[in-house]
Formats: structure tokens, C-alpha cells, sequence
């Protein structure tokens, strides 16, 4: 199939960014967006958080937050979906313009500020969902002005977990004034808790900043072993500017995404896959555009990988373009199956 996207591409990026989203899911959402070529390269089946996928590359939060396209991402070739973040009640998010292309760095910066329809709207086109075998993610979140933010996450849990595979807290958001509560301790603790009683038998994973301390990231993952949390999504948007950045847009407020976020991703992947031991399921996120970097992200300790910023500049034909990089590279380096890759940069010392 031709790379329509590349003439379309173009004429997209002209338009505010918001706006460009709001085609981009109404197309998807009247089948107008052409699907590659059905079939699955047997060599990228994963098994991951108790499922197997047909291939270990998904959509990244933020794309589908409202749960209207999560079905057509089969189609595009995506291993797995994330929708959200959802917060309880509907949230309008941060004021407009919020979302910005770096185009000279194939990046964007957002503050959106978790605009979503709430967890009443998610929820109803959740439940319509045919169980098919899509594995599924639900990004959950406080809403900005929640005197309680933990109450949040357990109303969230309750009701999406038994309608999703997976349910990502994030407690690593930039742009609202409670996402990072939970990056201290003592919050992050009795969240965990009280998420246990509730979260019933699916699987869980926590969303994690980039900016992290040491001792921060430490903690965090000693608390997501010692609660059982199945695995962790790494990472977030950055707050931090490279002295790289090249656009006009670099010093705009909020969350870094695309290939600046790159090196700083990745190498917090690594730290936490040496923490856990490999014990957490890892999700490497940040700065995917091509199949080495997943690659990349899977010899780091990553089960999976997701990408949002790259499908901006490349269309969604590239997610055929990295499974068939990946496939090849894996097979080129003696490897039979992505399970078999997963930390094959790091020696882990026996427990």
C-alpha cells in the first residue's frame, strides 16, 4: 500500500493540532482511514500481564481518550490499545492552545490537562465492547480539583477494571494539580492499598515520570512490588527542555513528547528493569518512531512498547514499518520470539 499519509500528512499539520486530532478520530471512527495488510509475523507474539498478544507494539494514552477508537486499532496493526486518561467527572483540561508540534524535533508539548468525557461516558462505550481478544488499557486519573485524589483512582478501579485487560494509574502527569501527588511515598503507599481491595483480578500497572530522582524512582518501584503490581509504564511526558530542541514551540509549558524524550526514557527503563529484577512487566513509551527503537526499549527490559507522537509525523502506516523492523532485527540477532530479547542488555544477578 502507497504512504498516503505522506501527501495527507502535510496539509494536516497545518491545521491547529487539536483540530487535526478531531479529523483524525472521526475518521477512524467512519472506517475512512485505510488499513494495512491483515497478518501477524508469528516471531513478535508476546505473552504479557497473563494474555497474549499478537504483537507487543500499542497506542500510547492520550490518543483515545474518550474510548471512540479503541476497535480500529487491530486493524492499524496495533498489539494493544490504551485509552484515557479518564478522570471521574468530565474535565474541560487546561485552556486552549495547549497542544503544540515541535516539528523540527518531530515532538509535541502538551498541558491538555486531562480533558476527557468522565468515567460515566468511558465507561457506557466500555461496556459495548465486544470481548474479541483485543487487549485493552484504561489510563485512570484524579480530576485537577478532587479534594481527594485517592477516592478518585478507587471509583476508577471499581468500575473500569472489570471492563478493561489492564488499568495504568498515572501518577506522573505534568499539567494537573494532583498528578503527582502520588509520587511521594506515604500517598503512594495507602493508594496502592486501597486499590488492592478493588482492583479485583486484573492486572495493574503504574505510569511513571521521566523527571524522577533516584531516590524517588527507589521507592516507587520497591512500593510496586511490595503491593503486587503487575508492571509499570515507562515513561510520561518531561518537563525538562534538551538544549537539542530546535523549534519555535520549546518553551512552551507542559509535558516533552517524541524523539527528544528518546535517551532519558530509555535509560530510565533500564534503571527500573535492574530495580525490579525484572520482576515488573515493563511498557517502554517515549520517543518510539522506528522498530530499533522498540527494540531498543525491549533489550531494556520492555515486554511491550507504545507510541502516540510519531503517528503526527508518520501516519499510521508506520506501525507496520516497525513490526517488520523489529521482526527482522530480532531474527538477525539469533532471537526466536520477543520474550526471549526482553533485558538481554542487562545481567541480572540470581534472587
Amino acid at each position: 500500500m502507497s504512504d498516503w499519509y505522506a501527501r495527507l500528512g502535510p496539509a494536516l499539520r497545518r491545521l491547529p493540532a487539536e483540530t487535526a486530532h478531531r479529523l483524525a478520530l472521526t475518521a477512524l471512527e467512519h472506517g475512512l482511514v485505510p488499513a494495512p495488510a491483515r497478518g501477524q509475523d508469528p516471531i513478535l507474539r508476546v505473552t504479557a500481564f497473563g494474555r497474549e498478544l499478537p504483537n507487543p507494539v500499542g497506542l500510547a494514552a492520550g490518543f483515545d481518550k474518550n474510548a471512540r477508537v479503541f476497535a480500529r486499532m487491530p486493524g492499524l496493526g496495533f498489539g494493544f490499545a490504551e485509552i484515557g486518561g479518564v478522570t471521574p467527572r468530565p474535565q474541560a483540561g487546561n485552556p486552549r492552545p495547549r497542544l503544540f508540534r515541535l516539528e523540527e524535533d518531530r515532538a509535541l508539548i502538551n498541558r491538555m490537562g486531562f480533558n476527557n468525557d468522565g468515567l460515566d461516558a468511558v465507561a457506557a462505550r466500555l461496556g459495548k465492547r465486544r470481548r474479541d481478544g483485543q487487549f485493552l488499557v484504561a489510563n485512570l486519573a484524579a480530576n485537577a480539583d478532587s479534594a481527594e485524589p485517592a477516592d478518585d483512582f478507587v471509583v476508577l478501579t471499581r468500575r473500569l477494571a472489570p471492563l478493561v485487560e489492564l488499568v495504568v494509574v498515572d501518577v506522573s502527569c505534568p499539567n494537573t494539580a494532583n498528578g503527582k501527588v502520588f509520587q511521594r511515598h506515604e500517598p503512594l503507599d495507602d493508594l496502592l492499598t486501597r486499590l488492592a481491595a478493588v482492583r479485583g483480578t486484573t492486572a495493574m500497572a503504574l505510569k511513571v515520570s521521566p523527571d524522577l530522582s533516584d531516590a524517588e524512582k527507589a521507592d516507587i518501584v520497591s512500593l510496586a512490588l511490595e503491593h503486587r503490581i503487575e508492571g509499570m509504564v515507562v515513561a510520561n511526558t518531561t518537563v525538562e527542555r534538551p538544549s537539542t530542541l530546535r523549534s519555535k514551540a520549546r518553551g512552551e509549558r507542559g509535558g516533552l513528547s517524541g524523539p527528544p524524550l528518546k535517551e532519558m526514557a530509555l535509560k530510565l527503563l533500564g534503571e527500573v528493569y535492574r530495580a525490579s529484577a525484572g520482576k515488573l512487566t515493563l511498557i517502554g513509551v517515549g520517543g518510539v518512531e522506528s522498530g530499533e527503537d522498540a527494540y531498543q526499549r525491549i533489550r531494556a527490559g520492555a515486554t511491550l512498547v507504545q507510541l502516540y507522537t510519531a503517528l503526527v509525523y508518520h501516519g499510521p502506516l508506520l506501525i507496520p514499518r516497525i513490526k517488520a523492523e523489529l521482526a527482522y532485527l530480532l531474527r538477525r540477532d539469533g532471537f526466536g520470539a520477543v520474550a526471549e530479547a526482553v533485558g538481554a542488555d542487562h545481567s541480572l544477578q540470581p534472587a
